[in-house]
């Protein structure tokens, strides 16, 4: 390998053990003792869940606010987002991870058919008050499959049965809606433009969609994901007569268990690989532009690192650039589409005989990627 002179790092968190900016302090510390002349450039990405508002508020010089949302059990809980530009445009950044987030539900709790997204929508109800008219939004990490209908709750929509009642927004709910009223729904969203971030492409429902891939690490058995795909399909049918719109095999539309789906039919959302929204907003292409090297990663590179997630993303626009890219992961799926990725390396960092407990530790993900980076450097110096 020729000398490195300029290495961009652009790797999205560990998820569990290390955020993003971690993973490059690790890579640039070991540049910095390998090659110490390099220069090195950390960009903190994101794919569309965890570290995207973030990510996108440093890249818009915006202030992140706290508030008090209800949890995916309505439980409250405290969700940080990003509002950014001056008054009469303003733009908020958000997650719904913050508010309707895996993380927030304890294992033995998680239930797709009881959690909702209503937090998610209490978060656009307050950029709404602080007059956010442009959305960018990222919804990675659900702990929810209620297709968005909590979301739609908050912000005045109304889902029936048969007789005419209000249903519980909730996964459980899908299959017993027959319409939708939405006379009370809030009027500014007819001013609001949303962008939303898909972290995977994943239609609304069907064998390969939301609730047979995603739920059964939310909480669902067999016969939750059948009872949930059904609603979906179901739901999809009852959102095409209301909207005109028929989501159920649109790509993204199943991403946050129905989510994207949702945004795009009632909110006229435009859905986009998260990644590739934040390498936009960040300006990835300038930065990079005649680099040696780009380093880029993820917690565990599998078969869903080729559908839109991060390491993907930045090798696109790395190798539209002429630039050679390497991938660090915890861990690497071995014999799918991920391991075949035309990358210069891919790196698992965790020793393989390290306990998987022991390896999510901050600090010890740190060192490991540290390592890693340093071992990669030296053999290549």
């Amino acid at each position: 390998m020729a000398p490195l002179h300029r290495i961009i790092v652009a790797s999205d968190s560990f998820k569990g053990s290390l955020p993003s900016w971690e993973v490059a302090e690790a890579v640039e510390k070991a540049v910095r003792e390998v090659c110490p002349g390099c220069e090195v450039t950390c960009l903190s990405v994101a794919d569309g869940g965890e570290g995207t508002a973030e990510a996108l508020c440093k890249a818009f010089s915006g202030e992140m606010l706290a508030i008090r949302v209800r949890g995916p059990l309505s439980d409250p809980v405290e969700a940080r987002y990003c509002i950014a530009g001056e008054a009469g445009k303003r733009t908020a950044v958000l997650e719904m991870s913050q508010a309707s987030g895996l993380s927030l539900v304890p294992p033995e709790k998680r239930n797709p058919l009881l959690t909702s997204t209503v937090g998610t929508g209490d978060m656009i109800a307050d950029a709404l008050d602080r007059g956010c008219r442009d959305f960018l939004i990222g919804i990675g990490g659900s702990a929810t499959n209620d297709a968005g209908t909590g979301m739609l709750s908050a912000l005045g929509w109304r889902f029936l049965d048969r007789e005419g009642k209000e249903l519980p927004p909730v996964g459980g709910s899908l299959g017993k809606i027959v319409s939708i009223d939405d006379r009370n729904v809030r009027k500014e969203l007819k001013d609001c433009t949303f962008k939303v971030a898909c972290d995977v492409d994943t239609p609304f429902c069907g064998p390969v969609g939301a609730a047979p891939v995603f739920a059964p690490q939310k909480g669902a058995d067999p016969e939750m994901v059948r009872r949930l795909d059904d609603g979906m399909a179901s739901f999809a049918k009852v959102i095409r007569a209301h909207t005109g719109k028929d989501i159920a095999g649109l790509p993204g539309a199943g991403a946050a268990g129905g989510l994207g789906g949702c945004f795009h039919a009632f909110l006229d959302a435009t859905l986009l690989k998260g990644a590739e929204m934040v390498l936009r907003a960040i300006g990835f292409d300038e930065k990079a532009a005649g680099a040696d090297l780009v380093v880029t990663g993820e917690g565990r590179m599998d078969f869903q690192t080729d559908h839109g997630k991060t390491p993907c993303c930045v090798l696109e626009r790395s190798s539209a650039l002429g630039i050679p890219a390497i991938a660090l992961a915890g861990s690497v799926a071995t014999g799918d589409q991920a391991s075949r990725l035309p990358f210069l390396a891919i790196l698992p960092v965790t020793p393989p005989d390290m306990p998987l407990e022991t390896a999510m530790r901050r600090d010890v993900a740190f060192h490991n990627v540290y390592l890693t980076m340093k071992k990669y450097l030296q053999s290549h110096d």
